[in-house]
Formats: C-alpha cells, sequence, structure tokens
C-alpha cells in the first residue's frame, strides 16, 4: 500500500539515523536538517512533504535535551517508527469523524484523488449509506480518474466531471469533499490545483466544503495569496515565445502550477483526526505541538 509523503520523509530520516555514526548531538544536529533540505530539493511538491520533516525535526528538538547523541538517536527511532506505524491510525480516525456527515441518497463532490477521502468513503459503505459522488478529472494528471476506479469497485455510483464542469453540477451537490498536501497556520488549505475554484464555486452555491487531512500535514505557513506558496515559480504561466506548431497539450504540466491555495474563510469544516474543527483550530494544535 503506497504511503504518504510525510510518512515517507519520516520514514526515510529514521533510516537515516539509523545508519549515521555521529558522536555528538551537534553533529546529529547537523546531519538531519541537511537531510531534510534534501528531501525537500529532490521533490516539485514539497509541502507535505516539509510537513513530515518539520515533524521529525521537532521530535529531535525535544529529545536531544540533556541526551547523548546515541541516547537521542535511540529515542528518534523508535519515535519515528511509532509515527509511521501510527499514521493509518491516523487516517481512519479522519475517516470516523468524517463519515458522520455522509448520509443516505448524498451527492458528494469530490476533487482529484485523496487517500483519506477514499478512506472515508469506504467506511460510509460499510456503514451501509447510499450515496452518490462526481469526481473531477484533476487535470493535468487526471488523477481523479484513480478515484472513479476505486468508487466502481466499492460498488458506488460515480460520474467523473471535467474540471471546468463544476459550476453545472454544483447544484446538485450535497457536499464537496477536498484533501489536502497541507493545512496552514491560518487553516487555509493548499492543495491539488482546482480546489481553490471549486471552494468559491461551492460557497457561492452555499454548499458546504469540506477539507479532510491528518494532523500531521499541519505547516508553519502562513501564504497570503497563490504567489506565497513555496511551489511556485515565476516562469508558471508567464508568457514565451511559441512555435505556431506548438503541441500545448504537451505543455501543460510544466507551464501550469500543481497546487493551489484555498483561504480559510471559503472551508466550511476540517475533518482531522483530532476531530472535526473550524479552520481557525489549525492555529491552536501547531502552537501546542511546537511550543508545548
Amino acid at each position: 500500500m503506497s504511503i504518504s509523503a510525510p510518512v515517507a520523509a519520516v520514514s526515510s530520516l529514521v533510516r537515516l539515523v539509523e545508519q549515521q555514526r555521529a558522536t555528538t548531538i551537534l553533529e546529529l544536529m547537523k546531519i538531519v536538517p541537511e537531510a531534510c533540505a534534501q528531501l525537500k530539493r529532490a521533490t516539485h511538491n514539497s509541502i507535505s512533504l516539509s510537513a513530515g520533516c518539520d515533524v521529525f525535526l521537532q521530535q529531535m528538538a525535544r529529545l536531544s535535551q540533556g541526551q547523548s547523541a546515541e541516547e537521542c538517536s535511540r529515542a528518534l527511532i523508535q519515535a519515528g517508527s511509532e509515527f509511521v506505524q501510527g499514521a493509518g491510525g491516523c487516517r481512519d480516525r479522519v475517516a470516523e469523524f468524517g463519515s458522520a456527515f455522509v448520509r443516505d441518497d448524498h451527492t458528494i463532490l469530490v476533487h482529484s484523488y485523496s487517500r483519506v477521502i477514499m478512506g472515508l468513503l469506504r467506511r460510509a459503505v460499510k456503514q451501509n449509506k447510499r450515496f452518490r459522488v462526481y469526481v473531477t478529472e484533476s487535470r493535468p494528471d487526471q488523477s481523479g480518474l484513480k478515484a472513479a476506479e476505486e468508487l466502481q469497485a466499492l460498488g458506488v455510483p460515480c460520474e467523473v466531471v471535467l474540471d471546468a464542469a463544476v459550476g453545472y453540477i454544483m447544484e446538485k451537490v450535497d457536499l464537496v469533499l477536498a484533501g489536502a498536501e497541507g493545512v496552514v497556520e491560518s487553516g487555509g488549505l493548499i492543495n491539488k490545483i482546482g480546489t481553490y475554484q471549486l471552494a468559491i464555486v461551492a460557497k457561492a452555491a452555499k454548499k458546504p466544503f469540506y477539507a479532510l487531512a491528518e494532523s500531521f500535514k499541519f505547516v508553519r505557513l502562513y501564504p497570503l495569496s497563490q504567489y506565497d506558496l513555496p511551489t511556485h515559480r515565476a516562469d508558471l504561466l508567464a508568457f514565451k515565445d511559441t512555435k505556431p506548431t506548438e503541441d500545448w497539450l504537451a505543455r501543460l504540466a510544466d507551464t501550469n502550477p500543481m497546487l493551489d491555495y484555498t483561504p480559510p474563510e471559503l472551508i466550511t469544516l476540517l475533518f482531522t483526526d483530532l476531530g472535526v474543527m473550524t479552520p481557525s483550530g489549525v492555529s491552536d494544535e501547531l502552537i501546542k505541538f511546537y511550543l508545548d
């Protein structure tokens, strides 16, 4: 079974600590942040991966107090391994809290593919709830098709809709579900491109927009616009000289952003492993984790 980027990051860092031979805390405190930086540079989408790295670094800061390098390493390996093993449980708790909002005869709109959303819908199926799902195609990688295939396998009536058709079908929808690459300090959402416009349409149509995320995806970022995201590049959607025979479809993935930012005022509630919360509750949880 595939794992999310934060869990994969922590798993990689655990293996690093197991193999490193630092003799002092200072050495260890240098090795691990450098490894985190390398992991972030190795991917174009570093938001959720950064969340996992930040969780590991915070654990290291706590465990290094008054400990030798060897003691800290052992404690880090244990804490990191427990985190990886417990990550599936976090997703199950999100599904438990969120499935209460799915009712018989509901029509649900889902954006793209999200493991945590699929977990919620599987739980709802096991609870013998009957519902229908629209899934956005989710260009440019068409990841919504994977969600549609899994829903068909579950026996859930579903239909794939064009990203541009969400306004057209919104009046038929009872609620909207979106996953998250990261949830920022304001309670806003960083997720697959198209999430922001989906939330705008849902708000205009007075439909509830629910975001689903494990608490380890809460990140210490405070974007004020789309262009404050760490993944933003100046060349995205920049006007360039093109050939008369330009293959526009082939260029889409390179010239368009993969993530966008949805501000908290467009989000009705967040379903997390810590419970159902309003966007304003995210900053409280981040303060607890990093300052307590």
